[in-house]
């Protein structure tokens, strides 16, 4: 176990740090948030995976077009596993054509490329556009709808079900403020070279009507950190936002927040709800950056193996959120598993990393072997067998 303190000389951060767990175990008393209107919400540092506010986050709630996140993720999926490329276009079915609410004007007549029905889907949530993606991804709409739930399932998302795949209401269609936040990390970190979608403020099908080719993520127009992600709107759901914004924070670079708000009152509400959550956010607490992503926390002992030591640490970048003016009060404390016994695979967990402000702790995450190390040969794990014994 050591002690060590924050030093001042950091560099730039990733984008994200690793998923597992989602955010960082925290326990150090939480700052109160301003008064938020909306039924449930939540706020996460992505850059530190650490929740920041959240209210009713497992309330069982109407989605609306939020849906569409999970929609974008399995059609981002199928574009990654080359099952369907951007330019390949897709017909539009009579289902698609007909379908009631937000539109992106398709008819059958059409051939539509899938970057187009993408983007129609992302900044004009057509829900046509989210038909005629997912009869091409799931050849049916039933189909894609058991891939939807089998993916939220995977994903960890407990408390959603699926019934369609552009979020009209419909009996049983149902998600939570914090499975919500699942999808939108993975959504960030699994597909980065598709997310610039979310930030497209305009967007209309050539020779389809101007009606509904505007973003309403109204915070794209108003703060340029904001880049992503969707609206959502029913009368059962209220008006709904998922946004995230990145700031360059000196000494740590970009900083990554996510809010989560679901049930206001108007597509105002949302909005400025939505900024004074980030805003806090940023002002309320202070990203502190502890190690470059890949470096080293230490050089463990280890026994039985191929070499006698081992490089732990984490391999994205290790940053965590304090409350705001509690930066310099930051220490650490590695507490490993030992003894560290070979063989280890890269990537195994091997220790803790407690982070405290004072004395309390402010997140404890897992410490990772930057190396593998293969067993060694027999005399070495006689020799360390007798050492072990002495020790």
């Amino acid at each position: 176990m050591f002690m060590k303190p924050v030093f001042s000389s950091l560099r730039t951060l990733a984008l994200t740090a690793a998923l597992a767990p989602l955010w960082a175990s925290a326990q150090i008393a939480p700052l109160q948030p301003p008064e938020i209107a909306a039924h449930t919400y939540m706020l996460v540092d992505v850059t530190a995976n650490q929740v920041l506010a959240s209210k009713d986050v497992d309330a069982q709630v109407e989605p609306a077009s939020l849906t569409k996140l999970m929609t974008a993720y399995l059609v981002f999926d199928a574009l990654r596993a080359k099952k369907i490329t951007l330019e390949q276009r897709l017909p539009v079915s009579e289902l698609a054509w007909k379908m009631p609410g937000s539109r992106m004007f398709i008819d059958p007549k059409m051939q539509v490329a899938v970057e187009d029905l993408l983007k129609g889907m992302i900044v004009q949530s057509g829900n046509d556009a989210t038909m005629a993606l997912a009869e091409g991804v799931g050849g049916t709409k039933d189909n894609f709808v058991r891939l939807m739930n089998e993916q939220a399932k995977a994903l960890g998302m407990t408390g959603t079900s699926y019934k369609n795949p552009e979020g009209l209401t419909e009996a049983g269609h149902y998600t939570t403020a914090r499975d919500l936040s699942i999808l939108a990390m993975r959504l960030m970190r699994d597909f980065p070279e598709y997310t610039h979608y979310y930030s497209i403020k305009e967007y209309r099908y050539q020779g389809t009507p101007a009606a509904n080719s505007r973003n309403r993520n109204t915070l794209l127009f108003r703060d340029p950190s904001v880049d992503g992600l969707k609206t959502g709107h029913t009368n059962a759901a209220g008006y709904c936002l998922v946004s995230t914004a990145n700031r360059e924070i000196p000494n740590v670079g970009g900083r990554r927040l996510l809010s989560i708000l679901l049930g206001a009152a108007s597509d105002n509400a949302r909005a400025n709800e939505s900024q004074k959550l980030l805003n806090w956010g940023y002002t309320a607490y202070d990203a502190v950056k502890l190690f470059d992503a890949g470096q080293p926390m230490e050089e463990a002992q280890i026994w039985k193996g191929s070499q006698g030591t081992i490089k732990v640490g984490r391999e994205a970048a290790t940053v965590v959120t304090v409350p705001s003016g509690s930066a310099g009060k930051v220490t650490t404390q590695l507490v490993r598993t030992d003894p560290l016994m070979a063989p280890i695979t890269k990537g195994q967990q091997v220790g803790t990393l407690k982070v405290l402000v004072g004395d309390q702790v402010a997140a404890e995450l897992p410490v990772l072997a930057l190396e593998a190390v293969n067993e060694g040969g027999f005399f070495r794990r006689l020799w360390d067998s007798i050492r072990l014994w002495i020790r």
